[in-house]
């Protein structure tokens, strides 16, 4: 729970989504005694003509108008559709083209919430409060650092491991030491109008759209190969790389599967499939990350090691790895495995933590 001499004397910017989260965190920051000033940013597609495509929902703003009137804080819409397609879209479908798997949600934290919004008015405030389910905590050197939630499920420091230092400065995140049900019986005794909402769902910038109809917008299609490695058999035909993920079995519409994508050819648009529910190549023991973003400060430079026991994950999922980190000559680190990780693809986020996942150190990107 807040501590009430973390926002003491603070001026605090609210990101109000409209869902139950952060509705909580405004309801915990006022019984603190804080008024902070709340912010609904918009996102997604600039200047569509499909309604469908506008994620900026008019029943999440009326949420945080509501909200605000009930407290007596003040709501500002802050304008990012801009940025968010010129960096975060941007990001997705060049990474996507080049046969990577990306996560625009993670860039969207750090890019946008933290980014553009710092920007355009988070400068003006000592903290920006949002509803992740993260903690964090001070070291005896006063270092402030990420740490996980108590709810392994909710926790969301891997959407986090991106953002910068300076951004983790200024980050608060007031529910991070709840679970979810806790979040939603506050909501529910304190009355709050969206206590019974469900969770927002899926990738912010798509709204309605389907996500392979919005590559298909973007990037066409392109008639490909698709060939059973071990065999080098034909298995069929795709429509183009950035319809598939390593380590996909569902919707390849392929007969006689099970199927898994195990590997891409970008250069000649092939995909390559095991047979099987669960064949070997599926997974991985060792990989390689690199452009790690230390949140905190560079664990193994500090403590003088070039290889260092950790845990991991590389998806929102409530388990982490055990595995050791290597420097590698070539300025990557390897990701030594205690077990093999299945779907292991580049361009993911390798989130790293100490061993016990409880702070997280930060995150690199899967290469090959």
């Amino acid at each position: 729970m807040l501590l009430n001499e973390e926002i003491k004397y603070k001026r605090i910017a609210l990101l109000l989504s409209g869902g139950v989260d952060s509705a909580v965190v405004l309801h915990l920051l006022c019984r603190e005694g804080a008024r902070p000033d709340c912010f609904y940013i918009r996102i997604g597609p600039e200047d569509s003509p499909d309604k469908e495509w506008d994620c900026s929902s008019e029943e999440d703003l009326e949420m945080a108008s509501a909200l605000c009137r009930q407290y007596g804080c003040r709501l500002e819409v802050v304008d990012c559709h801009r940025e968010y397609w010129d960096q975060v879209t941007t990001y997705t479908m060049e990474k996507v083209r080049n046969g990577y798997t990306p996560n625009p949600d993670v860039m969207c934290n750090r890019l946008i919430k933290f980014g553009a919004f710092h920007e355009k008015r988070g400068h003006e405030y000592d903290l920006i409060a949002t509803g992740h389910y993260a903690t964090t905590e001070y070291d005896e050197k006063g270092r402030k650092w990420l740490c996980t939630s108590p709810d392994p499920v909710k926790d969301q420091t891997d959407f986090l491991a991106q953002i910068y230092g300076w951004q983790l400065q200024k980050a608060l995140f007031p529910i991070g030491s709840l679970k979810k049900e806790e979040v939603r019986r506050i909501a529910e005794e304190n009355r709050l109008i969206n206590a019974k909402r469900k969770d927002s769902q899926g990738i912010c910038f798509l709204g309605k759209i389907n996500y392979n109809d919005y590559l298909r917008r973007f990037l066409g299609e392109k008639e490909g190969n698709a060939i059973e490695l071990e065999t080098g058999n034909l298995v069929g035909k795709h429509k183009g790389h950035w319809f598939c993920t390593i380590g996909q079995r569902k919707g390849l519409g392929f007969g006689g599967g099970p199927w898994f994508v195990v590997r891409k050819d970008v250069r000649r648009n092939i995909i390559y499939l095991s047979h099987g529910y669960d064949p070997e190549k599926a997974y991985s023991s060792e990989f390689f990350i690199h452009d790690i973003n230390w949140l905190t400060t560079d664990i193994m430079k500090e403590e003088g090691v070039s290889s260092l026991p950790i845990t991991f994950k590389i998806r929102h999922t409530a388990d982490y790895n055990d595995a050791f980190m290597t420097l590698s000559d070539d300025g990557r680190c390897r990701i030594s495995s205690a077990k093999p990780i299945h779907g292991v693809a580049p361009g993911q986020f390798c989130v790293i933590y100490d061993t016990n996942h409880h702070r997280c150190y930060g995150s690199g990107e899967i290469t090959l």
